[in-house]
């Protein structure tokens, strides 16, 4: 029944997906934005400990509820812990309202026909089943695409998919997210094969198979529309792929069936120097900036 709701809330619920997967890798970065030096900690598990304490005071703040937040994608980590002594994903859902889904690649291998894919996921099989022990709904997996190389694109959404259907394989609904990389030269005519691309795999999925797609925002405002209403497709998300947040929403705002899901610009703007209700109130202006240009 949990599963029929969340599905529910995703695909038809109104809001954004939130997401608070930062890695190793963009922890340090997050952490600067948000008034942590790296001089303040030392090793990964003063970093980590230190992220989970502002992904906590996010989770925690009053505006983070489904009234505005459809859903928000968890670092493995993050999944594993707890907000209040209650488990992240269980607190997500039952206490907020929140679907929660689970960042499982492991970063992007070298650039190859202009595009990156996902590097190998040892133990992929037994994340995806604590995973879905853990009340998880989905999964999210991030590619990267820096120029408009049919080779490459062509790649990325190969791996993307064949990935998604162990994913739901293990119930799991997969979040697919090929980034265009925003400061491509070539954005656009990137966009127009990866759609096509996309497309094609849409069209081969089987019974049991649905997907959601993280798209960066197009160049050509409701380039995706056609993606949003294809059957296999639960719902399409947009990332904010370094655009601020203004930008990332007045852009969104023109493009009809498609959803944030921001990292950075949801968290633009807080800082741990804040009072709690300096950072309640920054967070809540994020949080309803972002939920209008989703609309």
């Amino acid at each position: 029944m949990t599963e029929t709701a969340m599905a529910d809330r995703i695909e038809n619920g109104a809001g954004f997906i939130a997401a608070l997967d930062q890695s190793g890798g963009s922890t340090p970065k997050a952490l600067r934005l948000y008034g942590i030096e790296e001089d303040a900690y030392s090793g990964d598990a003063e970093m980590f400990s230190l992220i989970h304490e502002m992904r906590c005071r996010i989770m925690t703040a009053p505006d983070f509820t489904s009234d505005k937040v459809l859903g928000a994608i968890l670092f493995e980590r993050t999944m594993r812990d707890t907000v209040e002594g209650v488990p992240v994903p269980t607190y997500l859902w039952e206490n907020r309202g929140v679907v929660p889904f689970l960042k499982i690649d492991k970063g992007l291998e070298d650039k190859e026909n202009g595009a990156q894919v996902m590097k190998p996921m040892p133990g992929l099989e037994a994340l995806l089943a604590d995973a879905k022990a853990m009340g998880v709904f989905g999964t999210k997996e991030r590619s990267v695409i820096h120029e408009a190389n049919a080779d490459g694109i062509k790649v990325v959404v190969a791996q993307q998919f064949e990935v998604a259907k162990t994913v739901c394989a293990a119930g799991l609904v997969p979040i697919i997210e090929p980034e265009v990389d925003i400061n491509s030269p070539t954005k656009a005519e990137a966009e127009a094969i990866l759609k096509q691309e996309i497309a094609t795999h849409l069209d081969a999925l089987g019974d049991g198979e649905a997907v959601m797609l993280k798209l960066t925002i197009p160049t050509e405002d409701g380039l995706y529309v056609e993606l949003a209403d294809h059957p296999m497709v639960l719902r399409v998300v947009a990332l904010s792929g370094g655009y601020t947040t203004d930008d990332a929403c007045e852009r969104l705002a023109r493009n009809p069936k498609m959803i944030a899901s921001f990292s950075r610009a949801l968290a633009e703007g807080l800082s741990k120097q804040q009072s709690d209700a300096e950072f309640n109130a920054a967070l809540g202006a994020n949080i309803d900036k972002i939920f209008n240009a989703s609309k």
